[in-house]
C-alpha cells in the first residue's frame, strides 16, 4: 500500500474534511469576487456575545474573499429595554412602534450609538475595519413619513393610523457605502434616515436593509433572523421560492404574522435587481457561510425564477 503522508501516518480526517470544505467553496468565492452582499443582522440574533462574535468574523471572512458586506443592524429588543428601563410605553401598529419624538430620540440613541459601535467593535476585534453609520451620515438615506391604514372591526372603515416618526427609504444614495467599500472597509448602517427638512426617521431594519440591497445592485440580500427560514405547513424548511409562491403560501394561510413584511421585503429586493434573497436562522453558527459556500445552503432563497 501506498504511503501518501510525509510522516508515515494516515492524515488526519478531520483536517482532510476542511481542505475539502475550502475546495467546495472555491467556485462560490470566484462566482462572488467583487459581489455586494447586504446583510441584516436582528436584534434578537445580536442578544449573544458568542454570536455576536461568530457573525463578526463570518462579515470578515467575506471581505478577506473578496465580497463587500454591507451590515444593517435592527435593534428593536433594545430600544424596548430602554424604553421600559425609562418608563416610556410602546405601541404597535402591524408590527411598527408608533414613534413620538421622545421615542425617536431614545430609538436612535441606541441603533446609532450603542448597537452599532458594539458591532463595529465585534468586527475590529474578528481582524476587520469597519465603520459605523446610519442613513443620516451623507444624507446617504432621503427618508420619507410611513402612512398605514387600519380597519375597524366593526364597520370595516379603512382609517389612517399616524405611526409619528417612523419612516421608509425614499432615496438611497449609494456613493457613501461606496467610498467606504472601496477604501477596504465594511459599512454597518443604523436604520435610521433624514427627510428633506432634517426631520429624523426610525426606518425598520428589514426595509432599510432591502432597499440599500436595491441601492447597490447587491448579488445577495440575508435576513438573519431567529427561524430557520420559510417553512411549509408539515414544519419542513422551503430552501427555494419565487415572489410567484409566496403569493401563493401567503394566500393559503402558510405564512403568517411576522414573515410576511420579511418576505414582502424580499420580493421588492429582486424584483429591483437583486439576484437573490436568503431567510437565515441567525442563532446557527456560521449559518450565512453555510448558505453562500456550500451546495446545501442553510435557509430560504427568494428569486425570479
Amino acid at each position: 500500500m501506498t504511503d501518501t503522508s510525509t510522516d508515515g501516518h494516515a492524515p488526519d480526517p478531520a483536517q482532510l474534511a476542511k481542505a475539502e470544505t475550502l475546495v467546495e467553496a472555491l467556485p462560490y468565492m470566484q462566482r462572488f469576487a467583487d459581489a455586494t452582499f447586504v446583510i441584516k443582522y436582528g436584534g434578537h440574533a445580536m442578544g449573544d456575545a458568542k454570536a455576536a462574535r461568530e457573525f463578526a468574523e463570518d462579515v470578515v471572512l467575506l471581505k478577506a474573499v473578496g465580497i463587500n458586506p454591507v451590515v444593517v443592524h435592527g435593534g428593536g429588543p433594545q430600544i424596548g429595554a430602554m424604553l421600559e428601563k425609562l418608563g416610556v410605553e410602546s405601541e404597535f401598529v402591524d408590527g411598527l412602534r408608533v414613534t413620538d419624538g421622545e421615542t425617536a430620540r431614545i430609538a436612535e440613541m441606541v441603533l446609532s450609538g450603542a448597537i452599532n459601535k458594539e458591532l463595529v467593535s465585534w468586527i475590529g476585534q474578528a481582524g476587520g475595519r469597519a465603520i459605523g453609520i446610519s442613513g443620516k451620515d451623507g444624507g446617504f438615506v432621503r427618508a420619507e413619513k410611513v402612512k398605514r391604514t387600519v380597519r375597524d372591526p366593526e364597520s370595516l372603515i379603512e382609517k389612517a393610523v399616524d405611526l409619528g416618526f417612523v419612516g421608509e427609504p425614499a432615496v438611497v444614495d449609494r456613493t457613501v457605502l461606496d467610498t467606504i467599500s472601496d477604501a477596504g472597509m465594511i459599512p454597518v448602517v443604523a436604520p435610521v434616515g433624514v427627510d428633506g427638512a432634517g426631520q429624523t426617521y426610525n426606518i425598520n431594519a428589514d426595509t432599510m436593509a432591502g432597499a440599500v440591497a436595491s441601492a447597490m445592485d447587491a448579488a445577495r440580500l440575508f435576513l438573519l433572523t431567529d427561524v430557520p427560514g420559510v417553512l411549509d405547513k408539515q414544519g419542513a424548511l422551503l430552501t427555494d421560492l419565487s415572489p410567484d409562491t409566496i403569493g401563493q403560501l401567503q394566500a393559503e394561510g402558510t405564512v403568517s404574522g411576522g414573515m410576511i413584511p420579511k418576505l414582502e421585503t424580499c420580493v421588492k429586493a429582486v424584483e429591483s435587481g437583486v439576484e437573490a434573497a436568503v431567510v437565515l436562522d441567525g442563532r446557527i453558527p456560521h449559518a450565512m457561510l453555510l448558505e453562500i459556500f456550500t451546495r446545501r445552503g442553510a435557509g430560504t432563497m427568494i428569486r425570479t425564477l
